[in-house]
């Protein structure tokens, strides 16, 4: 195999350089006009073949727009503090804000359209453009005159989109001080949250604490911020537009039925006692009489294996492969374009994420990879991302990114295909005992803290902006935490104000509860591919390579999955009671030896 290194990623499939990217508006700014062209055009009785050449014409001016807005994207991700990339995202941001007012009249036009004459155009466009037809005219009830469009398009430039720039320039340029082994260090976050893992219980305390100390050091200047995105999300979403609450445009936006989102959320809550036994468990393993929230997501063991980045590369490759060489294949292809960025780097966003900017693109990664197995597991679930858009390139630029609450569906699965394959392949016990805690650690990160996560912005965005101060809303989260854990974790005060830091609550209101509704979707349906091996696939790949070109509810149902039944979802959290009482037995077992 080709041994791949740890590095920066290429942006010569987006750009050769920024002064190509630069002329490239050129571009935009001649097909904008030309299409612009139509506006007197319209009609209700458009010939159908004028229509889709329209429709064309439109695509193409949405991947040109994809590529530039993803190249000034991840030259900024690349380091946030640098002043080119900044002024290369706000120029990205106000010249799109103003492309997309000049081609609103279209979407307006087609939105208000007649139902006959609609339907006759619906068909002429055929299965590329139809879902994405569809979808826009759900939200006629809500679209307001070309005007008032404008308006809040140009408004956001300089408003919450700039607040959310200063947001992630503020926050990105943190860095940590923090005492180990007798030496302070200097950290990145990403850096620091590798100590909330250590097999030390006060150096994980002493790492929550200089994070929290941070940010509560700025709370007068990051509540305001996240005050001012609850409001402007209330007041153009509930206000001025009319939906019936704030998270209605959000499932809106995943065209999912306000019933089915509000049943995952109440499931999740009925279920929180399965972790709360969990951490129990791990308290006991851990000789604790009871977890603090320092410790949720402390190591079982003292195993402090790392894994090199081509090590790591070839893990994540091998479990793929066993499971179908396609995704090993289209993971590799990422990996060998030069498309990921894995290096940790001060100024560099965060975490990881995947950008597949338009259909037919071999996507990027970026990775903070600093060799631990949870680095492993991040690596596969971001190539799991990238797999589900390259499957699903024959679509168009506006359906080929599946919805939010089916785009953990790859990525999920890849994790589980890795962890499948390490359980596999380990002969150390305490290294299995570890990877099975850390399983069931990072479903309750994925299920049940993103579901609370998104019951508490229920609550902010209906309490910010009624008038509810910062404090308010500290004392709203602590009262989620309370019955999240229960008494089954010892939640220190400084926890209260954790919503300071979730950069979703800002970016993508309401966005958190995909990450439960795919976690548990993937359970189902990865227990499905274990049942019934190769004849699972079939099904599976057509979910994936349907990308987002029909409804949720739609593809869900050929999967056998109904998204309004609380029983779909309670199997879910079945399995992982399962899980759960495995380890139970395990443990009784073992104090039965002891005995």
């Amino acid at each position: 195999m080709k041994r791949y290194e740890q590095g920066p990623w290429s942006l010569e499939d987006l750009f050769p350089s920024p002064e190509a990217w630069e002329q490239a508006f050129e571009t935009l700014e001649q097909k904008v006009a030309a299409f612009e062209a139509h506006r007197e055009q319209l009609r209700a009785d458009l010939p159908a073949e004028t229509f889709v050449a329209w429709l064309q014409e439109l695509e193409d001016i949405h991947l040109l727009a994809a590529r530039l807005g993803s190249y000034a994207h991840l030259r900024f991700s690349e380091n946030t503090q640098d002043p080119a990339a900044q002024a290369m995202l706000g120029k990205m941001r106000q010249i799109m804000a103003q492309v997309q007012n000049r081609l609103l009249f279209f979407e307006l036009w087609w939105r208000n359209l007649d139902d006959a004459a609609a339907q006759r155009l619906l068909e002429a466009a055929g299965p590329r453009y139809r879902y994405f037809l569809e979808k826009e005219r759900l939200y006629r009830p809500y679209t307001l005159s070309e005007g008032e469009e404008k308006i809040i398009n140009l408004k956001d430039v300089s408003g919450i989109r700039a607040l959310l720039s200063t947001y992630s320039t503020l926050t990105n340029r943190y860095t940590y001080r923090l005492e180990v082994d007798g030496e302070v260090q200097e950290l990145t976050r990403g850096e620091l949250m590798t100590y909330v893992r250590s097999p030390d219980p006060d150096l994980r305390a002493r790492a929550y604490q200089v994070l929290y100390e941070v940010y509560l050091h700025d709370k007068g200047l990051i509540a305001p911020i996240y005050q001012a995105v609850t409001q402007d999300w209330y007041n153009e979403k509930v206000l001025i537009r009319g939906f019936s609450r704030p998270i209605a445009a959000r499932n809106l936006a995943n065209h999912l039925p306000d019933e089915a989102v509000d049943t995952l959320l109440e499931v999740s809550r009925q279920n929180a006692t399965v972790f709360q036994r969990f951490f129990r468990l791990k308290a006991r393993v851990l000789g604790m009489d009871k977890l603090r929230r320092y410790d949720i997501y402390a190591p079982v063991t003292a195993s402090e294996r790392t894994y090199d980045f081509h090590t790591a590369v070839e893990m994540v490759l091998q479990a793929f492969e066993a499971f179908d060489p396609r995704f090993a294949a289209l993971a590799r292809q990422v990996l060998d374009r030069q498309h990921v960025h894995s290096e940790v780097k001060p100024g560099k966003s965060g975490g990881a994420f995947c950008a597949t900017p338009y259909p037919g693109a071999t996507p990027w990664v970026l990775l903070n990879y600093q060799g631990r197995l949870e680095d492993v597991a991040t690596m596969a679930h971001e190539l799991g991302h990238a797999i589900h858009g390259l499957l699903a390139a024959q679509h168009s630029v506006f359906t080929f990114h599946a919805p939010l609450p089916l785009a953990e569906t790859a990525s999920t699965f890849g994790e589980m295909l890795l962890v499948d394959a390490l359980l596999a392949q380990e002969q150390d016990p305490q290294v299995r005992r570890d990877i099975l805690f850390k399983q069931l650690d990072d479903n309750y990160a994925t299920i049940m803290r993103q579901a609370y996560f998104a019951l508490f912005e229920v609550q902010a965005h209906d309490r910010f902006p009624k008038g509810a101060s910062a404090e308010d809303i500290a004392a709203v989260y602590a009262d989620l935490l309370a019955e999240q854990f229960g008494d089954a974790v010892e939640v220190s005060d400084e926890f209260a104000w954790e919503w300071l830091m979730i950069p979703h609550f800002y970016r993508v209101p309401f966005y958190v509860y995909a990450y439960a509704f795919g976690q548990l979707l993937v359970l189902a349906l990865y227990q499905r591919y274990k049942e019934e091996g190769a004849a699972f696939k079939p099904v599976y790949f057509r979910l994936l390579e349907a990308g987002g070109s029909r409804a949720p509810e739609e593809l869900l149902a050929e999967a056998g999955v109904d998204p309004r039944d609380a029983a779909f979802w309670q199997r879910g959290f079945d399995i992982l009671d399962g899980w759960v009482r495995a380890l139970e037995a395990e443990m009784a077992t073992a104090d039965g030896k002891m005995g």
